[in-house]
């Protein structure tokens, strides 16, 4: 008998690829899977043009107040007046940049936590089914968790899949429309200055990254079928958070929503409170109505219940972590 000439017995000489290959074709599996959707790539759209909307900010900012701007060309056509007005903004500028820039800045980049972790939410939404719950349904870890992988690869895997989805939607953007802006600044003083604003957007952001990913494992690994966790998951998010976003909701029902916890280390981390009541206090603004009202906004800018806030993340964290590590076995 003839032996087939496309079966090959030969000795496989190529080296190994280790756990590292493995752990990362499974984080990537689930990203391209994503990006092959067109609700995905939508907000994959959106999120970057919140980065370029960073960009166009820090930009305008900083032409506005430089020698010869646009700004400064527009108040030569408007008269004396608008004139003096731009004179003493660039004036303020140049004698506070710690209050002016950091203060614009630190307003951009919470703005766009919003922004981002709303997008971010969304995209977990379509991602959750996936994780977890489509490969206990079709009993797929019966092969996944055989060896050599594990459920510390698979579960790494995972991790990286989610971990991807917040630097495409949120991290990357934020990086890029800061990296934009400063290219065009017109003063090291922007750099400086924006920089504090920019660690603490991406602290924000690593303690979302941690919050978001363990609740998405926790919930995607308590159900069976897709329809199921889709509705726990915009139930946990959507309808806890708008019912713990009422003004007579109790302290401790809002802090069974991880939106409103969200919301208060939002609001810790950023300090837009002090930053607030810093330029009411320093800034010699003479029209005492509007430095009234930066006080004010301070005030309500104030995160109200911080550590209650973050004691129920970790509770969320740790919950989620013991969900998933009980129904990542093989069944």
């Amino acid at each position: 008998m003839e032996a087939n000439p496309s079966l090959d017995l030969s000795r496989w000489r190529e080296a190994p690829h280790g756990v590292g290959y493995r752990r990362r074709v499974i984080a990537t599996a689930g990203l391209r899977q994503l990006l092959r959707t067109r609700f995905f790539r939508i907000l994959l759209g959106l999120a970057w043009s919140g980065g370029a909307l960073i960009a166009a900010g820090g930009f305008v900012f900083s032409q506005s107040i430089a020698t010869g701007g646009w700004l400064e060309t527009l108040a030569v056509k408007l008269g004396p007046r608008a004139e003096a007005v731009v004179a003493a903004i660039g004036g303020l500028v140049t004698l506070y940049p710690d209050i002016c820039v950091g203060g614009v800045f630190t307003l951009l980049f919470w703005a766009h936590s919003f922004f981002g972790l709303g997008l971010c939410l969304l995209a977990l939404t379509t991602l959750v089914p996936s994780l977890i719950t489509r490969d206990r349904a079709s009993h797929a870890l019966v092969v996944y968790l055989s060896r050599p992988l594990n459920s510390v690869d698979y579960l790494l895997g995972k991790l990286g899949t989610i971990v991807g989805v917040l630097l495409l939607m949120w991290t990357g953007p934020l990086l890029f429309g800061w990296l934009l802006s400063m290219l065009f600044a017109t003063d090291r003083d922007f750099v400086v200055h924006s920089f504090g604003p920019l660690l603490r957007g991406l602290a924000f952001n690593g303690i979302a990254l941690i919050a978001l990913a363990a609740i998405a494992l926790g919930v995607s690994a308590l159900g069976r079928s897709s329809r199921v966790t889709v509705m726990l998951w915009i139930g946990l998010w959507a309808v806890l958070g708008v019912f713990a976003a009422g003004p007579r909701a109790p302290t401790w029902f809002a802090r069974m929503s991880f939106t409103h916890d969200l919301g208060q280390v939002r609001q810790e981390v950023f300090r837009l409170d002090a930053v607030l009541a810093q330029a009411s206090a320093e800034l010699p603004i003479l029209d005492q109505r509007f430095m009234g009202n930066l006080a004010a906004a301070g005030k309500k800018a104030e995160a109200k219940d911080f550590t209650g806030a973050l004691a129920a993340l970790g509770v969320f964290v740790v919950g989620s972590s013991f969900v998933f590590s009980r129904r990542l076995r093989p069944e």
